[in-house]
C-alpha cells in the first residue's frame, strides 16, 4: 500500500512539472495519511490539537498556514532525511520551487492526521543559496551571513579537519528536510524531489536519522530521554505544562511580536534553522562513568556511575530531573508531563549559590536552561530543538572495546529568530563558558560536560561529585565532537511563492 501511494506521489510530480501549480488544489497533491507521521512519547508535552492551535493562532494573528511545519513541532519526527544540496542554475531552480511550493508541508497541516502528507517537505537556504537566487536583502543576523564555517573557532570546534567535507566552506546552497514513518518513504519523496529539479541542483551531502529502537524511542544515544524541556509559544501552545517558559513567537519567527530586529517584510514568518551534526562516543562515555562512579554511601559502583551520567545530563535515562530525584532515578516522575519539567534549581530552605547536592552548576540542562539561577524569567535565549538520532546502535564490539567504530549521534536542528541570542549564545556563553552560571559560590563552575567545547583541549568540570562539589573533574575526552554544520534560513510560505521564484 505505501509503495502504491508513492508511485502516486511520483505521477503527482510528473503531473505538476507541465501543470501550474495553480491547477491543481493543494488537497489533491498527494496521498494523505491516516496514522499520525510524528510520533508521541509521554515524557514530552503534547502539541496542540488542530483545532487548539488555530483558535490560539487567531487570537494572536499568527499564520500556521504560512509557517514551514518543522519549525514549531519540535523533536517529534520518526524518520527524517536532510538532503543538502548547491544551486546550478538559479532559473531552473525557481521554476522547481514553484512547483513544489504547495507541497511544502505547513504548521498546520502536521496538527491534523487528516491532512498531513505521507511524508514532510521543508526547504531552508544558506545565505549563499539566497544570493545565488538573487535575494541580497539583510536578514539581520550576523552569524547566518557569516555561515557556520567562519564560526567554527567561536563555537569551540577544533578547526575543521574533523567536519564533514560538505561543510567545508560556504558551497551549500540549501537543504531540503523529509520526515515519515519509514525511510523508504523519505527516500521515494527524495527520489521525486531530485527528479523534479533535475540539474538545477547538487547533491552535496545526505544524513539519514531516526528515532531509536523500542523502549529508546526518544532517547538520545547516550540513552537519555530528550525533547522534555522545549519552550512554549504564545499563539501556539495552548497548554502548557507546569515548569514550561512561555515565550513570544518573535523569539522563534522573524516579523512576530517579540522579534525587535528590523528584518524585510518578506521575510516575516521564517526562521533561522542551525544544524550541527554532532558525533557521540557512546562506548567511551559509558566506560568514562564506569571508571569514575560516584562513591555515594549506599550506592553500587554501577549506581554510582549511573548517577555521575545522570548529573552530568541533568536528568536520568528515564527523563527524570537529577533536581527532583537527586540520588535514584524515578521512571513514573519521568512519564508525567505535569511533573518531568516543574522544577526550578531553587529550592527555599537551600542555600541555591552554593548547594550542589541536587544538581551541579554544570550539568547540561542547567547550563543551557538555567531556569530560577537568573532572578527573573529569562525569554531572550531560547531554540526549538527539532533534531533526531543518527546512526546506528551501538554493537557488542563497541561495547566490549569501549571505543566506537561506527558514527553515530544527534542531527541536531534548532530554530531561533537570532542565531546570536539562540544558538550561538546558548553555546558559546553558557556551555564554553567555565565561569557560568555567575555569582554562585564556585566561581568556576566549568564546561558544560557534555556539549562544553574548548577547541579540542581537555577540559574540567566542577560539582559532578555531591560528596565534594568543588571537586574538579577533567575530561579529557569529547564525547561530543562537531562533525561541521551550517545556518540556514526557512522562509515562509509566502516568501517560497513570491520572492524566492520570481
Amino acid at each position: 500500500m505505501r509503495f502504491t501511494c508513492y508511485i502516486l506521489s511520483l505521477s503527482l510530480f510528473a503531473t505538476l512539472a507541465v501543470l501550474p501549480a495553480t491547477a491543481i488544489p493543494v488537497n489533491q497533491l498527494r496521498p494523505r495519511r491516516i496514522t499520525s507521521i510524528l510520533n508521541n512519547v509521554a515524557q514530552q508535552p503534547d502539541l496542540p490539537s488542530s483545532p487548539q492551535a488555530s483558535q490560539a493562532a487567531n487570537s494572536s494573528s499568527l499564520d500556521l498556514d504560512n509557517i514551514q511545519g518543522d519549525i514549531l513541532i519540535g523533536m517529534k519526527k520518526k524518520v527524517e532525511l536532510l538532503f543538502f544540496f548547491h544551486i546550478n542554475n538559479a532559473t531552473g531552480f525557481k521554476i522547481g520551487l514553484k512547483v513544489l511550493a504547495p507541497m511544502i508541508t505547513t504548521t498546520s497541516q502536521l496538527l491534523d492526521v487528516s491532512k498531513q502528507p505521507n511524508a514532510l517537505i521543508n526547504v531552508a537556504f544558506s545565505h549563499t543559496g539566497l544570493t545565488s537566487l538573487g535575494v541580497n536583502d539583510t536578514l539581520g543576523d550576523a552569524a547566518f551571513t557569516g555561515g557556520q564555517f567562519a564560526d567554527a573557532a567561536n563555537l569551540g570546534d577544533p578547526g575543521t579537519a574533523n567536519w564533514v567535507q560538505a561543510f567545508n566552506g560556504t558551497n551549500i546552497d540549501g537543504v531540503f528536510l523529509l520526515a515519515s514513518d519509514s525511510s523508504n518513504v523519505t527516500d521515494f519523496e527524495l527520489a521525486a524531489v531530485q527528479a523534479l529539479f533535475g540539474s538545477s541542483i547538487s547533491e552535496l551531502y545526505r544524513l539519514q536519522g531516526q528515532v531509536r529502537p523500542g523502549d529508546q524511542e526518544g532517547h538520545e544515544h547516550f540513552g537519555y530521554m530528550d525533547g522534555i524541556s522545549q519552550p512554549g509559544i504564545n499563539g501556539f501552545t495552548t497548554h502548557p505544562m507546569p515548569g514550561q517558559t512561555m515565550i513570544d513567537a518573535g523569539h522563534i519567527l522573524l516579523g512576530e511580536t517579540g522579534d525587535s530586529t528590523s528584518r524585510p517584510s518578506w521575510a516575516k514568518d521564517g526562521s533561522f534553522l542551525v544544524f550541527r551534526q554532532l558525533e557521540q562516543l557512546v562506548p567511551e562515555f559509558n566506560k568514562f562513568l564506569t571508571d569514575n562512579p560516584i562513591m555515594e554511601p549506599g550506592l553500587t559502583p554501577q549506581q554510582g556511575s549511573e548517577l555521575l551520567g545522570a548529573r552530568m545530563i541533568g536528568r536520568w535515562k528515564s527523563g527524570a530531573p537529577i533536581d527532583l530525584a537527586p540520588l535514584f532515578d524515578d521512571p513514573v516522575l519521568a512519564k508525567d508531563p505535569q511533573l518531568n519539567n516543574n522544577f526550578t534549581y531553587v529550592h527555599p530552605d537551600e542555600d541555591n549559590k552554593a548547594n550542589q547536592t541536587r544538581c551541579p552548576f554544570s550539568a547540561h540542562t542547567r547550563k543551557t536552561a538555567p531556569r530560577g539561577d537568573f532572578a527573573t524569567v529569562n525569554i531572550d535565549n531560547h531554540i526549538m530543538r527539532s533534531g533526531i538520532p543518527y546512526g546506528p546502535e551501538v554493537s557488542d564490539q563497541e561495547t566490549n572495546s569501549s571505543t566506537t567504530t561506527t558514527e553515530r549521534g544527534l542531527a541536531f536542528v534548532a530554530y531561533q529568530s537570532n542565531i546570536g541570542n539562540g544558538f550561538r549564545f546558548i553555546q558559546q556563553s553558557w556551555a564554553n563558558n567555565v565561569n557560568f552560571f555567575f555569582d554562585k559560590t564556585d566561581k568556576t563552575p566549568g564546561f558544560d560536560p557534555i556539549i562544553g567545547a574548548n577547541g579540542g583541549q581537555e577540559r574540567f568540570v566542577s560539582g559532578l561529585d555531591p560528596t565534594n562539589s568543588t571537586r574538579d573533574m577533567t575530561l579529557v575526552t569529547d564525547f561530543v565532537r562537531s562533525r561541521g554544520g551550517e545556518y540556514f534560513f526557512s522562509p515562509s510560505i509566502a516568501a517560497i511563492n513570491t520572492i524566492l521564484t520570481n
